[in-house]
């Protein structure tokens, strides 16, 4: 293990040592503009007090050229990613300054450079969680240690100049600025930001509804971008403002809101308190869904409410990562529902969001909600679908069994108590017990210390036309949980005719419902209505058979859709688990997601039946299912009204399943699409692209075409783009040119490693690309090695072999050496998804309909 990679114990030896006051930061990005320079001068001065004479900081940068302790030079003790510092006066205060050299990156950590090919201006933004503050500047880098930053940016005079705090005096000189910021709070390193480039702007000015704050709000995109920088941003950032301030009683604490737009991200977003970063992805170049505009809105304010989960109050280590990410994940939701125009958050969360949840508590490397995390590597792969989804989703659950208000209030007092300070999972139950009588250590153990989902399966017996008894059977890996939620009843017209509240005792593994003896028998019964709990869900045989033909008939309103979300849930849960044909999967979804009015449970669903043709269905089947699925797809699309949103999500999944198809219609209708065929589809630039590559792995795209929609497209998106649908050409060269190249290190940024790996697995050219699988685990231990770890994280995805050989190839190789444990998660993980559609495959044969 490198010794760059924090320890927990190390950690605590620091925890338990210093005493943070300061960190004084001067950046010199003056020089930014010149692509030849590599490194940028950083100024370093941090002021504390510490009982232990030998310390180390943690420091990734190119190289120190002189060290200070009190004002002494003393000699550099600087390797592994550590500056060691021996000696030290203890019980008193320390000043500790540092010059050195900074590496801008390509890779999205630490400061990012990119040059826009549009108008040739150069870009910079940071990116620090969970530890590349110290790609920038030398620090303590772990969340506890926090300290009050004061911070000088010197930049192109002319250049937007941004960090956490508001400007508070601006130096030119020349062709120069250096502005310094306002001192922050106290605040964690990984959520210090810097931005500089010619950014164009958005703003207004936000009141809190009792007239108590006032907060500047601004939005910034790169210039090529300003005119996709729509008004709704700061809109929904006002609506969000209102719903914390109103809901948390604790002031907005950081001076000013901006937020900002950027290119070649490796998240969605970052809670970087005064200057959040998003995705440039948020911006709209193509005519958006309103399922679009609804996941923009969640994660606006997803990233808000960690202003105060996560920010104001800070896990003490990365175990409690959950106490942040869970908890802004369910606020994204509940704030979307309460405060803007897109009520359906919760539909989406439950039809879209929590198959994340699912998939990843079933693989091999699933962990508690609260996890053992021994080390920062371990964290950073821990952002995953247990972290945010399934923790979500359980919040979701202690909100419906201890009541909303009774949650809130907690939340109120949590934050008064732990202000700017760091807090572990107990100090907000102690926070939660003054507002509730409900058993919190209990569900505790049995929610955030446990791994898996639950299993809900009902048993209905029918004496004429009523009930004669209704159960539920729970079934877990562990012990059940203690779940509370709802079970409706259907007539044979999908009307709800009756709801049952049901509380699930821990380790109950069958619970008689006996409100339900004697009600008229239901055509459907659907466990878990409204999506309070967090488990699979099963149907009896004539609720499946109900939902199979009938459930596009489930309409209503809101209450129905997210019924309709829920049963899309356990259907792919089925399929997944190979408990239902994928055939049937597919046919339901062909027949009934058409007719959904949520253009999210649309795309969802036929992503997914497009996945369970290639990796569910026996080999020998899958070019009819892809003909069908293509076929059906344009129908649908040609049908469809011009303009809605129902088209566009339409024209997405036919556009992917027409590059599919074995049939050469498939050819000739991406063409139509092309030239405009379609009335009333717009042709965006996102959409001509998926175009013009899925020609491209069809080998049917004229190479004027593809050179004409990139000179059309002069932007940085649109080169890489352009990289994509090169390569995505279906040879033996292009798949060995794209395999070749992921070997060198920092050629590409991770954007254009992502289109690269696209078109390495563009359709129908699996031939090609499989027999580079024997060469892929001869240069793993290379790639992980050389690359930063976000990018390596997504070669080895990207690259891993969706072949038998990958599973017994797997096993020996992590047998053979000792692999890093963030390329042992990475691996297991490849190697289990195989696993289970090779399960999958073999089950359609035992199931009926095949």
């Amino acid at each position: 293990m490198s010794q760059a990679n924090l320890t927990h114990k190390e950690a605590q030896f620091r925890t338990d040592a210093l005493s943070l006051d300061s960190y004084h930061l001067h950046l010199d990005l003056s020089q930014a503009r010149d692509h030849e320079r590599t490194t940028y001068p950083v100024n370093t001065r941090i002021v504390f007090s510490t009982t232990a004479p030998e310390i180390f900081l943690d420091y990734l940068g190119a190289e120190i050229s002189d060290l200070t302790v009190n004002g002494n030079p003393v000699d550099v003790d600087f390797h592994d990613g550590r500056i060691y510092l021996r000696d030290l006066p203890t019980g008193e205060e320390v000043t500790v300054e540092i010059n050195s050299l900074s590496s801008y990156s390509r890779s999205g950590q630490g400061l990012h450079r990119m040059l826009d090919t549009a108008d040739g201006n150069t870009y910079l933004y940071s990116h620090l969680e969970p530890s590349d503050a110290r790609r920038i500047f030398p620090c303590f880098e772990q969340p506890d240690l926090k300290a009050k930053f004061h911070v000088k940016l010197s930049a192109p005079a002319e250049w937007e100049i941004l960090a956490n705090q508001p400007e508070v005096s601006r130096d030119s000189s020349g062709e120069v600025a250096t502005v310094q910021f306002a001192p922050t709070p106290l605040l964690s390193t990984y959520l210090t930001s810097f931005a500089a480039g010619p950014y164009a702007s958005k703003s207004r000015t936000w009141t809190a509804p009792d007239g108590s704050l006032t907060v500047d709000l601004r939005s910034f995109a790169r210039a090529s971008m300003a005119d996709y920088l729509d008004d709704e941003i700061l809109e929904l950032t006002a609506q969000g403002m209102d719903f914390f301030h109103e809901n948390f009683a604790y002031p907005y604490p950081w001076g000013k809101y901006d937020s900002i737009f950027v290119p070649e991200y490796n998240l969605g977003a970052m809670e970087n308190p005064g200057l959040v970063t998003f995705t440039e992805s948020y911006l709209f170049r193509s005519a958006p869904t309103r399922a679009q505009h609804a996941a923009r809105t969640n994660t606006i304010l997803h990233e808000m409410s960690h202003m105060w989960f996560g920010d104001l109050v800070t896990p003490q280590w990365w175990d409690d990562l959950w106490l942040k990410e869970s908890f802004a994940e369910y606020m994204g939701a509940d704030a979307s529902v309460h405060s803007t125009q897109y009520k359906e958050a919760w539909t989406n969360f439950a039809g879209s969001r929590k198959n994340w949840a699912y998939l990843q508590d079933q693989l091999p490397t699933t962990h508690p909600i609260k996890a053992v995390i021994p080390d920062v590597d371990a964290a950073r792969q821990n952002f995953d679908g247990i972290t945010y989804a399934k923790g979500a989703a359980a919040l979701k659950q202690l909100v419906h069994y201890v009541g909303r208000e009774e949650f809130y209030a907690g939340a109120r007092d949590y934050f008064q108590a732990y202000a700017f300070g760091a807090a572990t999972f107990d100090d907000l139950l102690n926070a939660l017990r003054n507002h509730t009588d409900r058993d919190l250590e209990a569900w505790s153990r049995a929610w955030l210390k446990t791994s898996g989902p639950d299993t809900l399966t009902p048993e209905i017996h029918i004496q004429g036309d009523t009930i004669e008894s209704l159960e539920i059977h729970a079934t877990a890996d562990e012990e059940v949980r203690p779940h509370r939620f709802s079970i409706a009843l259907f007539d044979a017209h999908l009307h709800r005719t009756d709801t049952f509240d049901i509380d699930i005792a821990a380790g109950s593994s069958t619970t008689a419902i006996s409100a339900a003896r004697g009600k008229p028998a239901p055509s459907l019964v659907l466990l878990n209505d409204g999506d309070h709990t967090y488990a699979k869900v099963r149907f009896d045989d004539n609720s499946l058979e109900t939902v199979r033909t009938n459930l596009s008939q489930l309409t209503g309103g809101a209450e129905e859709e997210l019924s309709r979300a829920v049963i899309w849930t356990a259907l792919w849960n089925m399929t997944r688990d190979g408990k239902w044909p994928a055939k049937e999967f597919i046919a339901t979804v062909l027949e009934h997601a058409p007719k959904e009015d949520n253009a999210d449970l649309m795309g969802t669903n036929f992503a997914n039946a497009r996945y369970a043709v290639t990796h569910f269905l026996p080999e020998e089947q899958r070019d009819d299912a892809r003909a069908e699925i293509a076929q059906a797809s344009w129908n649908l699309l040609t049908s469809a009204d011009p303009g809605s949103d129902a088209q566009l999500t339409l024209a997405r999944s036919t556009i992917a399943s027409l590059t599919a198809t074995p049939e050469e219609s498939g050819t000739e209708r991406l063409q139509e699409i092309l030239n405009g065929a379609v009335t009333g589809l717009q042709l965006s630039p996102d959409l001509r692209w998926s175009i013009i590559r899925g020609l491209a792995a069809r080998d049917a795209l004229p190479l004027e075409v593809l050179d004409q929609q990139r000179a059309e497209d002069n932007t940085l998106t649109g080169e890489a783009e352009y990289l994509g649908a090169k390569y995505s050409f279906p040879t033996e060269e292009n798949k060995r040119y794209i395999f070749d190249q992921l070997l060198i290190p920092q050629a590409y940024s991770n954007a254009e490693v992502l289109k690269l790996l696209g078109a390495f697995n563009a359709p129908r050219s699996a031939s090609l690309s499989e027999v580079f699988a024997p060469k892929f685990f001869e240069v793993l231990s290379t790639v992980w090695k050389k690359h930063p770890i976000e990018i390596a994280n997504h070669i080895v995805r990207g690259l891993y072999p969706q072949l038998e050989m990958a599973l017994a190839a797997t096993d020996e190789f992590l047998s053979a050496d000792e692999v890093p444990g963030a390329l042992r998660r990475v691996l297991l993980e490849c190697q289990d998804t195989v696993r289970r559609n090779l399960h999958v495959q073999k089950a359609q044969k035992e199931l009926k309909g095949q």
